[in-house]
C-alpha cells in the first residue's frame, strides 16, 4: 500500500511539471504583458525596464526554472493587470470556486446516481424513458445556454432566485462561504444546476448501463434463487459492484467541474478563480494564468490519488491483489 503510494506521488509530481512546462510555454507568446501594464505614450526605455525588472528578457530556460521554484514555495509573482500577488488573489477567489463546483457534484450524485438506479432496474418502464429523454438536455445543450434559460425563467419571469452574484456571504478566516446566509444559498442554487447538469447526465447513463449489465450476471440469479429480498439485491449486491466506475468517473468529473466553472461563472458573474482568469486572457496576465493551470493540475493530481485510494475501500479484490504481490515480494 505504502509503495503504490509513493509511485503515484512520483507520478503526480511528474504530471504537475509537464502543466508547468505546458503552461509556461503556451502563455508565452499570449501577447506581450508589458502592453496591458502601461500606455500606449510610455517611452521604450521605460518599456525596456519593466521587462528586465519582470525577467522577461531572461531565457525562456531560465525563467521556466524561476517559475518552476517559485511554484514549488507557493508563490507566483505579481499579477501583470493589477500589480497585486498572484497568491492573495487566488485565495480570494477559490471559496467561490470550491463551494459552487461542490455544489454541482453533490446535485450530480444526489440526482443522477438514484435515477441510474431506477432507470437501470426498471428499464422498460415509461417513467425510465421519460427520464432518458430528459436527460438529453443535460448533454445537448451547452452550458452558457443552460444557464441563460434558467435566469430567463426562474430570475426574468418568477423573480424566485437571484442571477447574478454570490449573494450574502460570511467571512471566516480567510475563507468565505455562501452557507450561512439564505441570500447566500439562494445564489448557488442557479450556477450549481448549471454546472452539474452535464455531471448529473453522465453518471445516470454510466449508473443504468453498469446496472443493466450487472443485474445479468450469475450472482445476481443465484441470490435470487437464495431467497434474497430486492432491495438486499439490487442495493447490497448490485449497486455496490456499479461503484468502481462511478467512483471513478465522479471523481474525474469533480475536477472537470472545478477547471471548467469558468463558463459558469461567466454566465452568473460568480467570484470566483475561472472569471479571475478568463479576464487574465484578456489582459495577457501571465502569472494569473500559469497559476490558475497550476491549481488545476494540483486538484485533478489529488483528486485521482483520492479515486485510487477509495478503490481499496470499495473493492476487495485489489486490496487482496496488492497483498499478493506484497507477499510474493
Amino acid at each position: 500500500m505504502l509503495a503504490f503510494i509513493l509511485r503515484r506521488l512520483a507520478q503526480s509530481v511528474a504530471v504537475l511539471l509537464t502543466v508547468g512546462l505546458v503552461s509556461f510555454f503556451l502563455f508565452r507568446y499570449v501577447g506581450d504583458p508589458i502592453n496591458a501594464m502601461v500606455g500606449q505614450d510610455t517611452p521604450a526605455v521605460e518599456r525596456e525596464a519593466l521587462r528586465q525588472k519582470l525577467g522577461l528578457n531572461d531565457p525562456a530556460p531560465v525563467q521556466f526554472i524561476h517559475f518552476i521554484a517559485n511554484a514549488a514555495r507557493g508563490q507566483f509573482g505579481l499579477s501583470y493587470r493589477t500589480s497585486e500577488p498572484v497568491n492573495r488573489m487566488i485565495l480570494e477567489r477559490i471559496p467561490a470556486t470550491l463551494e459552487l463546483s461542490f455544489c454541482a457534484a453533490m446535485f450530480a450524485l444526489w440526482v443522477g446516481v438514484p435515477m441510474g438506479v431506477y432507470t437501470g432496474l426498471y428499464p422498460k418502464h415509461w417513467s425510465s424513458r421519460a427520464l432518458q429523454a430528459v436527460s438529453l438536455i443535460g448533454i445537448s445543450l451547452p452550458t452558457f445556454l443552460i444557464g441563460i434559460l434558467l435566469i430567463l425563467f426562474f430570475s426574468v419571469m418568477l423573480h424566485w432566485l437571484p442571477s447574478f452574484g454570490r449573494g450574502e456571504t460570511v467571512t471566516i478566516g480567510w475563507w468565505t462561504t455562501n452557507f450561512l446566509r439564505w441570500k447566500g444559498i439562494e445564489a448557488l442554487i442557479l450556477p450549481s444546476i448549471t454546472l452539474g447538469l452535464f455531471q448529473l447526465t453522465l453518471l445516470m447513463r454510466l449508473v443504468r448501463s453498469e446496472m443493466l449489465e450487472v443485474m445479468r450476471t450469475d450472482y445476481i440469479k443465484f441470490a435470487r434463487a437464495r431467497g434474497l429480498s430486492n432491495r438486499a439485491i439490487n442495493f447490497g449486491h448490485a449497486l455496490k459492484n456499479t461503484l468502481v466506475p462511478v467512483i471513478t468517473v465522479a471523481g474525474l468529473q469533480l475536477g472537470s467541474l472545478i477547471a471548467f466553472a469558468l463558463v459558469t461563472e461567466t454566465v452568473f458573474a460568480w467570484p470566483g478563480v475561472g472569471q479571475l482568469f478568463i479576464q487574465s486572457v484578456q489582459f495577457a496576465d501571465i502569472p494569473v494564468m500559469a497559476a490558475y493551470l497550476m491549481l488545476i493540475g494540483l486538484f485533478f493530481v489529488v483528486i485521482n490519488l483520492g479515486v485510487d485510494l477509495l478503490y481499496f475501500a470499495v473493492d476487495p479484490r485489489l486490496r487482496s491483489q496488492v497483498g499478493g504481490r506484497a507477499g510474493a515480494h
